[in-house]
């Protein structure tokens, strides 16, 4: 007779738990700081090299590791915290509020971050290569890939860019 009211309670207490973890927020100990360029340290080019390398790899909403797959954001995370140790915000909205220059289409360089939406929100991001391209995760069943900011819906969405390394 015991057994079941311990057994409920168990479910309770291990119910509470799993509801707690998932509504948790993550932290950011520290506030984002403009990371101070250093001879020699890592470059633009660096940051675009290793968004190039990982073209085709598959898009995955809230993917953020090559063995996961990427969404926008989860790219543009990884490649600059895996090659400069930077660490960003999850979203493209909460990239975009970074105090960061902000970069106008003419002004684009290698490894800037480049910034999509609709009026005040931006709701996607991608990593600017050069000559008119960019490295991005585009949606649901397709792959990291290039694509050009001239495009029609590239173009009629870009919002500006941020200049992450500077």
């Amino acid at each position: 007779m015991h057994v079941l009211p311990m057994y409920r309670k168990l479910v309770l207490i291990a119910a509470v738990i799993v509801v707690g973890a998932c509504s948790m927020q993550p932290k950011h100990d520290k506030p984002f700081v403009m990371p101070e360029h250093q001879p020699g340290g890592v470059n633009a080019n660096d940051i675009l090299f290793r968004a190039i390398g990982l073209v085709g790899t598959p898009y995955r909403y809230g993917g953020n590791t090559p063995e996961s797959g990427f969404d926008c954001s989860g790219l543009v995370v990884y490649v600059f915290r895996d090659v400069a140790g930077v660490s960003l915000p999850r979203t493209a909205q909460e990239i975009s509020a970074l105090p960061a220059p902000r970069i106008k289409r003419k002004q684009l360089d290698s490894g800037d971050v480049v910034l999509f939406g609709d009026g005040d929100r931006i709701n996607h991001v991608g990593i600017y290569v050069g000559r008119g391209r960019f490295v991005h995760a585009p949606n649901s069943g397709g792959t990291v890939r290039l694509d050009v900011l001239d495009a029609p819906y590239w173009n009629e969405h870009f919002s500006g860019a941020l200049r992450i390394l500077m």
